[in-house]
């Protein structure tokens, strides 16, 4: 993957990881969109960082920071956008 693009791990049912999707793609931001569901490796390095929980959205930056489960305002402020 490349290491400059925004991960985004979450499920398709997860309202909070279809908010956070929507952020990116209405300000056209790219990000790697990850189904936990569907990627055991993914569902496995989320536990990893949330100690032992499936919490999504999990949303690895480039610059290494990670927010989990991210309101509206953290993720738009995070990423320098107005709220």
């Amino acid at each position: 993957m490349n290491e400059t693009t925004i991960k985004l791990y979450g499920t398709s049912w997860c309202g909070h990881s279809r908010r956070s999707r929507r952020i990116f793609d209405d300000h056209q931001v790219p990000y790697i969109w990850i189904d936990i569901d569907l990627d055991q490796d993914a569902r496995r390095f989320v536990e990893s960082v949330n100690r032992g929980m499936r919490s999504v959205p999990t949303i690895v930056f480039p610059d290494g920071d990670i927010l989990v489960e991210p309101s509206d305002d953290e993720l738009k402020k995070k990423m320098g956008f107005p709220e």
